[in-house]
């Protein structure tokens, strides 16, 4: 299983009066690092999009563990948690300074068509990434 790595510096704007990272803005970084997970595999959204097919979360979770605080690097870690060819399953480890998970969590996704939201088949719609999804749960 391929994890995918990206780092941010934590901008003052995204903590609360407490000093550290609120959060909401965790789902926020969740997206930064499901992009480039997909970019990774050699994907984009915007492809998908281009068919009036969108990619909505139908299920979040956070486990908050430590607080990340404004002028820290955090580095989002990614991976393909589960997959069956309908829904997708995304994980996240958020890792301070230190490299300790700081905040975990998962996100699920279906396809739908943008005009009616009825849910497609990725196997169907998307073949190759499919494939590609296929092998990154499989940990080829």
């Amino acid at each position: 299983m391929n994890k995918v790595r990206t780092t941010i510096d934590v901008r003052y704007q995204e903590t609360d009066q407490m000093g550290v990272v609120y959060h909401a803005n965790y789902l926020v970084w969740f997206e930064i690092g499901r992009t480039k997970y997909i970019e990774f595999l050699g994907f984009n959204y915007a492809d998908m999009e281009k068919n009036n097919i969108v990619s909505p979360v139908t299920n979040a979770e956070i486990s908050f563990k430590k607080p990340i605080r404004y002028g820290e690097k955090v580095t989002i870690e990614t991976w393909l948690e589960k997959y069956d060819g309908i829904r997708t399953v995304y994980a996240y480890h958020i890792l301070n300074t230190d490299d300790e998970i700081a905040v975990s969590g998962q996100t699920q996704h279906v396809i739908v068509r943008k005009d009616n939201f009825r849910p497609l088949s990725l196997r169907k719609a998307f073949p190759d990434w499919h494939k590609a999804y296929l092998n990154q749960y499989k940990g080829e």
